[in-house]
Order: structure tokens, then sequence, then C-alpha cells
């Protein structure tokens, strides 16, 4: 599969390319970065070496960074036309390039028509799409967050409906998903969108976010994880539950995270323990399926940069980066990485908006050219392998 050469880069649409730069990048607004602005950075992202693009959710959205979806089959005007969109696919396809779409089937935003229809009319049939007390209106969401009420996929109309809406994407150009909170649908639902959406392109990379981090016990009811309380009780690995999401191409590799951070950021002498992270990783890549891809990534748009983690040091960032080229498995770059973007201040998922601090604006004027080098040179020599 075409997935198994791609050097995948992350883009958080609204912050990436074409925003106002005047606007506060610390609020919780759009800054209006869109598609355009992406097209015409195309260049560059071939000249770094990139293959495979991420981009953040598109579609009708009430948020910046696109999760809070108010219409599946839809782009936000802010962020662009569908027309743009597939412009941006044709453009990035004549020079090999291949576009990933953030998917978010879990979840809607409390301002969703379908949702609000259920909400306020208890007899609605659109009640059944959704995870209401029997008795009341409380309803289940991802996780703790009211704002975003759980699809019931389950449920065939509402099942077809979000999977119709991937089928769309993927009939205009898009090469397949990077699925949000795989966690949340069932093993059931992932065997039904695969084969759906594999029935319009089968080349379609589908790769899950089995993120279990910050997941406390009341949060347990939202998801779909299989034995989850029995697991949770006895201390669950989440590394072992990336890997079983078999219906799938793979998962993104939060274990390669975890150990880069570990073993090289917070390390005095890290390159002493270069060594101990390839040995991890060997043994954690040789547990998983045939054929499962695990991609890596050293930040991404819900945690701390690797640079702030590793103290502002970039030899310690030039070192994750090697670890994560040298690695067999797709590696991903979070824009903006390779010209050392960073945090002022922590993530915390206790802190609300903190995740704006991994969300800087790419800084066009301000490049690093040095470590962009570096990541060129990194990205060259995986080629060559």
């Amino acid at each position: 599969m075409w997935f198994r050469d791609s050097i995948g880069y992350h883009i958080l649409v609204d912050r990436f390319a074409g925003y106002d730069a005047s606007r506060d990048w610390n609020k919780e607004q759009f800054l209006g970065g869109n598609l355009r602005g992406i097209a015409d950075k195309l260049p560059y992202l071939a000249d770094l070496g990139i293959n495979t693009i991420w981009l953040s959710p598109v579609y009708k959205t009430t948020a910046y960074h696109g999760y809070n979806i108010i219409d599946f089959y839809s782009t936000d005007e802010r962020f662009g036309t569908e027309e743009d969109l597939k412009d941006l696919i044709r453009r990035a396809h004549e020079i090999n390039m291949r576009i990933i779409l953030d998917f978010v089937p879990n979840h809607c935003s409390r301002e969703h028509p379908i949702f609000e229809k259920a909400f306020w009319d208890k007899k609605s049939p659109y009640r059944r799409w959704f995870y209401f007390s029997r008795f009341s209106n409380e309803y289940l969401c991802f996780l703790h967050f009211a704002d975003l009420p759980k699809i019931n996929l389950e449920h065939a109309e509402a099942r077809n409906h979000v999977i119709d809406a991937a089928k769309h994407w993927i009939s205009i150009g898009i090469n397949g998903f990077r699925l949000d909170h795989s966690i949340g649908p069932s093993h059931h639902f992932w065997k039904i969108f695969a084969r759906e959406v594999k029935s319009v392109d089968p080349e379609a990379a589908l790769i899950g976010e089995a993120w279990l981090e910050s997941v406390e016990f009341t949060m347990l009811k939202t998801l779909r994880v299989r034995n989850k309380y029995l697991r949770w009780l006895y201390n669950w690995n989440p590394w072992d539950i990336e890997l079983e999401y078999r219906e799938l191409d793979g998962s993104l590799d939060f274990l390669f995270r975890h150990v880069i951070t570990g073993q090289i950021a917070w390390k005095d002498k890290p390159e002493n323990h270069m060594d101990n992270v390839r040995n991890t990783m060997y043994r954690h890549f040789r547990k998983s399926p045939p054929n499962y891809f695990l991609p890596t990534f050293i930040e991404n748009h819900d945690m701390n940069r690797f640079l702030f983690d590793a103290g502002q040091d970039r030899n310690k960032l030039k070192l994750a980066l090697e670890l994560q080229f040298s690695l067999a498995q797709p590696p991903i770059l979070y824009y903006g990485t390779e010209t050392g973007l960073s945090n002022d201040k922590p993530v915390s998922h206790k802190v609300h908006l903190s995740d704006l601090q991994a969300r800087k604006p790419m800084p066009w004027n301000e490049l690093d050219h040095d470590l962009i080098d570096y990541c060129r040179e990194l990205i060259r020599k995986r080629s060559l392998r």
C-alpha cells in the first residue's frame, strides 16, 4: 500500500497559511488559514520532501480547529469551498502528493441541526441518533465535553449518514482519513466503515487515533474499547489497545511520542538513550499485526511541542527527528516542527485553552532554515533506503 512510503505533514488548516497575522492566536477564534493558502505552499512542502498532507477537519464547524462539526457534507467557508479542496487535491496529485483528511465519526457539535431537533423534541426520530437518557435530556458526549454529543453509530440511519459523508470525500479525491477518537466507535462500526470506504477507493488509507491519555473512569461509558472496565481495573496498557484496530490500516503510534519524550526530551545526555528508544520501538512494532501501520510523531495539536518538553534544546529536537526517521514506520511531522515552533506555556487538559500553545501560526517570516535543511536531509536519506 502507498502509505508504507508516506512522509506525512500534519496541518491545522486555520493556523498554517493564508491567516490574518493581526489576529490573536492565543484566543479561541478563527485566524483565517485556508485551503488556498495550503495550495500556495505546496512547493515548500514538496521541497521539504513531504508526499502526504494530513489536514485537520475542514467541514462546516463552530470552532477554528474544525472538530465541532455541524455538517459532515460541506466545507466551512472560512476554510474554503469544496472547489478549493478539489483544487488542492488536484495540484497535490500533480506533484505525486496525497491528501489525508481528518474525519470525526464519533461525535458532532451541540449545534448540529440534527442534534438540535433530537434535543428539543423527545418524539423526534433523531433521538435514536444519539445516546439520550431514557427519562431526561442528558446524553453521552465525547469524553466529558458536553458541546460534543456522541453519535449512536449502531443505529443504521446515523451510521449511514456518517459513512456516506466519508465516501463523498473519498469520491472527490481524498486519499484516506486520520480517524479521530477511534476508541469511541465500536469495532463493528469500523468494520462496516472500512468496507464501505474501500468500496470507493481500495487504496484509501484509514489510520485511527487510539489515544487514552487523560481518560478517567467516568468517561469509560463513552468508549467502545473491548473489556474496558476489566482492563481499567487491571491498569490497561494503552499501547496494546492501539494495536487492536485491525479493521483499519493502522493507528497513530502514541508510544513513540511517550518514549521519545522520556528518553530524549527529559534526559541530560539523550545521546546515551538512543539505543533504548530503538529497542523499545522494535519490540513494539514486532507485536503489531502484519501490514498494520503505526505512523510515528513527536508532537501534535493536543500536546506540548517536543521542543518545549526538551527545554528549547534544538539538539534534542534533532536527535528525536533522527530517531523518528530511522524507524520502519511512516513518520509524520506536525506543521512548524521543521522550523522549531514551540510553546511558551505547557499544554494541560486541566487548563482551559492551553492547547492553543500547540497551535501557533506557522511563522513564515521567521523560518529556521538550518533546521529545515536538517529535516530535508533526513527525508532525503530515508527515501534512499
